[in-house]
């Protein structure tokens, strides 16, 4: 992309003739079975596999070298791996790049999937995981071993939204030769430039923001160009691979990526302002506000934010949550974001998933995704939620 304008990348990205053939839409090319007409073309075609050349339909079709082209014009790097799900990116990318006898560093916020993923299966393999402080920023020098292969960052962390100095975290791994893997769904590849800031690997759950509309799984790994090739042939030995209507279906949502996320941040703005007035509300942890744990480093880091946020109450239990949970009209419960649709959850036994840090707040926490709905309408549903909680307590 000539364009350095991300509201350009994902309009244009992915759109070069050779995948679209004249038409506005790379259209979905399904397939299995690739065949040759001759044995010197299909030599050539298995020597050539690399690039983005037709061998076998686990290796791709031009729907997806559409995609992982649009997803690199997104957020740069040289190549894209396309996963089910995000989870499958993130295992993927750990398994690409992790043997036995190495260590990793995974921040204390991590995805719970993720956190389980490596006491289970990454100690099964002998491979050893230390968690560290989201905040710890260039003091993760003191957590570096000799075999530290890699470092998981993400940020804001999904649910206590804790935004990481990554620049700082990868001039230390890059000293030592580590390589740097960033949960970057939260920033969608539109809000955090991530190869800017020292990543090696930006992986996103493309599930959410670039899908846009909660009817697809999907993953994705971005790499650097030293790295591309050894993720490639990797999660290809895993056997990664997605359906190509899934793929036409996230291209699609790539295409409105940039004004929904704009929408999305300003409805969520006025909710968290909102928020922040309420009597019940002890603080937001809305990267924007200086409340929020990493303030500082999001202003310097970051373009914008986007509809995910949570705050935390002064008092209240689990009786009280549910009321207000069990009667919301647009904010419905559900595990995932990023969608259209406004979602609410109340989040327990934080504690439980951290070992490196603490978690000292008291009163329960509410974490929000705003969606695209008229934000009186909204805020209305939460002034009643919050009548149903406080008749419980």
């Amino acid at each position: 992309m000539s364009s350095k304008h991300k509201a350009t990348a994902v309009v244009s990205g992915g759109r070069d003739s050779k995948w679209t053939k004249g038409v506005v839409n790379p259209p979905v090319m399904r397939a299995s079975t690739v065949v040759f007409e001759s044995v010197a073309q299909m030599k050539q075609a298995t020597g050539n596999r690399a690039n983005q050349t037709l061998f076998y339909g686990r290796r791709g079709t031009d729907t997806s070298f559409a995609f992982a082209d649009a997803m690199v014009a997104l957020e740069g790097g040289e190549g894209c791996a396309i996963y089910p799900c995000g989870t499958a990116a993130i295992t993927g990318a750990l398994l690409s790049f992790l043997k036995a006898g190495d260590h990793l560093l995974m921040v204390d916020t991590a995805y719970e999937p993720t956190r389980d993923f490596c006491d289970k299966m990454l100690a099964n393999l002998g491979i050893e995981t230390t968690y560290y402080d989201p905040l710890v920023g260039a003091g993760i020098e003191a957590l570096m071993k000799a075999n530290t292969k890699v470092i998981f960052t993400e940020s804001p962390g999904s649910i206590t939204m804790e935004v990481q100095d990554v620049p700082a975290i990868a001039e230390v791994a890059h000293r030592h030769g580590a390589i740097v893997m960033l949960d970057n769904t939260w920033g969608a590849g539109m809000l955090f430039d991530a190869f800017a800031h020292g990543v090696d690997i930006s992986i996103q759950a493309a599930t959410k923001y670039v899908v846009g509309h909660s009817d697809v799984m999907l993953g994705t790994a971005v790499a650097t160009k030293a790295l591309w090739p050894q993720l490639r042939e990797n999660s290809y030995l895993l056997g990664q691979c997605t359906s190509p209507d899934d793929l036409y279906l996230a291209m699609r949502g790539m295409r409105t990526l940039n004004v929904r996320m704009q929408q999305h941040q300003e409805n969520a703005l006025k909710i968290a302002n909102w928020l922040a007035h309420r009597p019940e509300v002890d603080h937001i942890r809305h990267p924007a506000f200086s409340s929020c744990p990493g303030h500082d480093v999001w202003q310097r880091d970051f373009t914008g934010s986007n509809g995910l946020f949570s705050f935390v109450l002064k008092q209240g239990h689990q009786k009280a949550t549910t009321a207000m949970l069990d009667g919301m009209r647009h904010f419905k419960m559900g595990y995932s974001w990023g969608g259209y649709e406004s979602l609410i959850l109340a989040v327990y036994g934080i504690e439980r998933l951290r070992t490196a840090t603490e978690w000292q707040t008291q009163g329960p926490l509410i974490r929000l995704h705003v969606g695209l709905e008229h934000v009186d309408d909204l805020i209305e549903d939460l002034a009643d939620g919050f009548e149903r909680f406080n008749q419980a307590l």
